[in-house]
């Protein structure tokens, strides 16, 4: 039996902030995001996917600094992709390619999903899954309707970060 082990951290994940405090300001949702993204950096740096990014595991502790959680499907990358023995998927947060095992998986798959979270805490909506979004998808309708809130410029990198075809999405974090 393998174990993962980590510091206690006192705080609460994203998805309980989003609960109880839905749709929180862009400038929030900031100040959460550029840090997990500087460690989703490192992490793709290092040659390392997350693979399971979602609004339960970006951790935001007591004094306000996020920390991204739960390594347990992350995989170790073959060059540019991961090519991974294992499907593992969030619905709405996995990218199509991490639907087979043969999926061309790299760091724009961590980007799709962290894009879902965004797309959650800005929508107050799970994202669909990406095979329902193949045959049906309104996803950008819903996030259209968010241009009240947010910036143009935020919900155009959630867009973007959202694309089906892992060739369109931006490549790597700096990119993105």
């Amino acid at each position: 039996t393998g174990y993962m082990v980590m510091d206690y951290e006192a705080g609460e994940s994203l998805y309980q902030i989003l609960r109880r405090a839905p749709m929180p300001e862009e400038a929030t949702l900031k100040n959460i995001l550029l840090p997990v993204l500087d460690g989703l950096q490192a992490v793709h740096q290092a040659g390392f996917l997350h693979r399971d990014i979602k609004p339960s595991n970006v951790f935001i502790r007591e004094n306000g600094v996020p920390l991204l959680i739960d390594f347990g499907s992350e995989r170790l990358t073959g060059g540019s992709t991961s090519k991974s023995r294992t499907a593992i998927v969030s619905p709405g947060y996995a990218p199509l390619e991490q639907y087979t095992s043969s999926g061309n998986q790299g760091p724009w798959s961590d980007i799709y999903a962290l894009s879902g979270v965004i797309y959650r805490a800005v929508t107050g909506e799970n994202p669909p899954d990406a095979v329902r979004r193949m045959k049906a998808d309104n996803a950008m309708t819903v996030l259209a309707a968010a241009r009240t809130r947010y910036s143009e410029r935020f919900l155009k990198a959630i867009e973007w970060g959202m694309m089906l075809d892992e060739k369109m999405r931006p490549q790597n974090i700096a990119e993105w």
